[in-house]
């Protein structure tokens, strides 16, 4: 049944290639020629590989049924809206019969199916726009089909999975189509207002008035390998400025590259990553969390611990030892199924702060982090650490995110300040810091700031307007380095020690003035030996700060936070 199904539908497989003398005869039916390698598939491979070529990787486009037999739990899908009456606004001149044409040839009402299923038992609304009627355009009927569709969803309290695919607005409904844009896009933003969760799914193509619209609205955007996304189409570019595009423009990857794109996700991971992300969104039936880890022998003895004698110099140089944990160390020692994020909306991609949804004994929650790296390369790839307004403004969204699903917000602070490259003032940094610290103190959820490194000027504190600002015992945190301090006020970067102990910038320091509120003890210098120690202790305070902060409603959460920096 798959293989005729295959070989029905599949236009877009070229269904004969030239033989030579020396190439077998192959019964027709069982094998089709990839249009993208040109090599001889068997069709039942294809099938079985979610339509994604097994000897190129290239992905074919799947039809809107298909796709939702795939991903949906067996006998949960729900259609809504399957007929709807045909709409011709402009009486434009052969319209109807064009359209016609496309419901014969594809059985399909419209270029989009909508209705509701579940997901490894997670119920959903789901929308799938499908390639083969008219390159899936979107008319007044896929506008009304989506709307009523996310009307529904606010109303159920129902998240919403939609699956592009679209050459653009329709033509032939001119402005009509146009206002579809428009229609769709004030839908969500009502889901959106309501608390309720849209993903985006970009699929090959994702062009248009559907990308200005629906599609790069998602609160997560995820997308296929290689998909070609952009608003203006590739050849319509070229035609305009004159000149050839570069390779991979518009792609998925470049999408994701530049900033606009949470995650790309392989077909055959799509059914779980989906199902995780709904059960991190699932709204929980308290605001506690569902098992605590109790306090252990290793954690009294380490509450007892006193912060060893050493000078703030040797304070620093620990900080910065290259042997340190990084922030993604302890977000999976302490975490569970944590699912990176990408992208600041605007313009790229900031390795220098990573960030995403985790578990937390059953509290999901929203984890991110400063994060330098391992080794030379990974460190050029990070920036050292040292976060670009990208990464701030990255950091701010999934932090707007948390706050939009009642998410407590956990970040990892570890940079030695903000990157002041030339392009990162042209991009906006100081403007990226603070909006990040205005935002940041009216957050209606709880906000936990761990300084596990450095903890340099601005750049740090863009992350730490928290409810409680946690240090480990060898971390430091101050206005700028001891070097900088040194050689602004003495002249003379050489006596950054003893700049060092003027500026008290040492976890003992800032706890004795009442600038944080724990000290993360480390009996030894933080390295990979006593990595699950440490986050152990860390485990059972966060886990206490949860308990404790989830009980207050959302005006006592911002007070208190407000009241914390008052007070300084």
């Amino acid at each position: 049944m798959l293989r005729d199904m295959f070989k029905k539908t599949y236009t877009v497989i070229e269904t004969k290639y030239k033989k030579t003398e020396d190439e077998p005869s192959i019964p027709q039916g069982l094998w089709r020629k990839c249009n993208k390698c040109g090599q001889p598939i068997y069709v039942e491979d294809v099938v079985n590989n979610y339509y994604v070529c097994p000897k190129c990787g290239g992905y074919f486009r799947v039809h809107a049924y298909r796709r939702i037999e795939m991903l949906l739990d067996e006998g949960s899908f729900e259609e809504w809206n399957e007929e709807m009456d045909f709409s011709n606004p402009l009486n434009f001149p052969g319209y109807e019969k064009k359209v016609l044409a496309a419901k014969e040839k594809t059985n399909l009402n419209e270029a989009i199916v909508t209705g509701k299923g579940s997901i490894q038992g997670q119920e959903t609304a789901v929308g799938v726009c499908d390639a083969r009627f008219l390159m899936s355009s979107m008319g007044h009927v896929v506008g009304e089909k989506i709307t009523q569709m996310v009307e529904r969803a606010t109303k159920e309290q129902l998240p919403v999975i939609i699956f592009a695919c679209s050459g653009g607005a329709r033509m032939q409904e001119g402005i009509v189509s146009l206002m579809q844009m428009a229609k769709t896009s004030a839908a969500l933003k009502k889901h959106h207002e309501a608390g309720q969760l849209f993903i985006s799914v970009l699929t090959d193509p994702t062009t248009g008035g559907v990308t200005a619209s629906f599609a790069m609205l998602g609160d997560i955007i995820l997308a296929e390998p290689n998909a070609l996304i952009g608003f203006a189409g590739p050849r319509v570019i070229e035609q305009t400025i004159g000149q050839k595009l570069p390779e991979g423009f518009q792609r998925a990857e470049f999408l994701l590259e530049h900033g606009f794109v949470d995650k790309i996700v392989p077909r055959h991971e799509q059914r779980q990553v989906l199902a995780d992300i709904l059960k991190m969104h699932k709204k929980p039936e308290t605001g506690v969390l569902s098992t605590i880890p109790a306090k252990t022998d290793v954690d009294i003895h380490t509450e007892e611990h006193n912060v060893g004698e050493k000078s703030a110099w040797d304070t620093v140089i620990l900080s910065r030892s290259a042997g340190r944990p990084v922030a993604t160390d302890y977000i999976h020692a302490i975490f569970d199924g944590f699912m990176e994020f990408h992208g600041d909306r605007y313009f790229g991609d900031d390795g220098a702060i990573v960030g995403g949804i985790a578990m937390f004994h059953g509290m999901p929650v929203t984890v991110i982090g400063q994060q330098k790296g391992k080794n030379t390369k990974d460190n050029i790839k990070r920036n050292f650490g040292m976060p670009s307004p990208e990464g701030y403004r990255k950091a701010l969204r999934l932090m707007k995110q948390a706050e939009t699903f009642g998410r407590p917000i956990i970040c990892f602070v570890d940079t030695p300040g903000a990157f002041c490259g030339l392009e990162a003032e042209e991009r906006g940094q100081g403007e990226a810091i603070a909006r990040n610290l205005f935002e940041m103190a009216d957050l209606k959820v709880p906000v936990l700031s761990i300084v596990i490194g450095e903890g340099g000027s601005g750049g740090a504190l863009a992350m730490a307007v928290a409810n409680e600002v946690w240090m480990m015992e060898n971390a430091i945190y101050s206005i700028l380095s001891p070097e900088g301090f040194a050689s602004i006020l003495w002249k003379d970067s050489k006596k950054a020690p003893e700049a060092a102990k003027v500026m008290k910038i040492t976890a003992a320091d800032l706890y004795e003035r009442g600038l944080i509120e724990l000290i993360i003890p480390e009996e030894e210098p933080a390295g990979n030996s006593t990595l699950e120690w440490i986050a152990g202790f860390m485990e059972v305070h966060v886990a206490s700060f949860l308990e404790k902060y989830c009980k207050y409603d959302t005006e006592e959460i911002r007070e208190h936070r407000y009241q914390r920096f008052r007070k300084f």
